[in-house]
């Protein structure tokens, strides 16, 4: 089943799936990712904190803020860009490898997490409901006050004062703030 999912993301070789955690060959966060020169101690997580803090660095740089020319701002601001990209692809591959992998060795975990989410799903949509209900009850009510005291003249007693008691019974009071 695996095997036809390589090379579905880019930069992945087609093949069978990558080994385990911890067998030889494998890239995880504590490895530098193939193909890039990097120290055998320095890690995917900290590459990409690195290259964020390169990118911040050079939006507020000195050197930049009092550069007069602004097609080199832009361009070393682009390259710091483009490698924080580049590096956080590596790491979504790796999440993505790792997920994979999860998958295919534990499909009943994915299973359970699917349930629980379409649970939490379920709990925030009732939840909704009920305020829509409540809102819904409200409005029926104020409707129903309206319609109250909105009767037809033959329904309600003769006069205008006597009138104007009926309606005002029927006002409910302001709410104080």
């Amino acid at each position: 089943m695996a095997a036809p999912l390589g090379g579905m993301f880019s930069g992945q070789p087609p093949g069978p799936p990558p080994p385990p955690p911890g067998l030889p060959g494998q890239a995880s966060l504590l490895q530098a990712a193939p193909g890039a020169p990097r120290t055998s101690n320095i890690t995917l997580v900290d590459e990409l904190e690195s290259s964020f803090e390169t990118c911040f660095a050079s939006l507020v740089s000195q050197d930049y803020v009092n550069g007069t020319d602004q097609e080199e701002i832009r361009t070393g601001v682009d390259q710091c860009i483009q490698k924080f990209l580049d590096i956080a692809r590596q790491t979504e591959c790796f999440f993505l490898q790792k997920r994979l992998q999860l998958s295919v060795q534990k499909p009943e975990q994915v299973i359970k997490e699917d349930v629980s989410e379409l649970r939490n799903e379920l709990q925030r949509k009732d939840a909704l409901v009920q305020k829509h209900l409540t809102k819904l009850r409200h409005w029926q009510q104020v409707l129903d006050d309206i319609n109250v005291q909105h009767k037809k003249p033959a329904d309600l007693p003769q006069g205008s004062l006597a009138y104007l008691e009926q309606a005002s019974a029927n006002i409910p009071p302001l709410k104080q703030t």
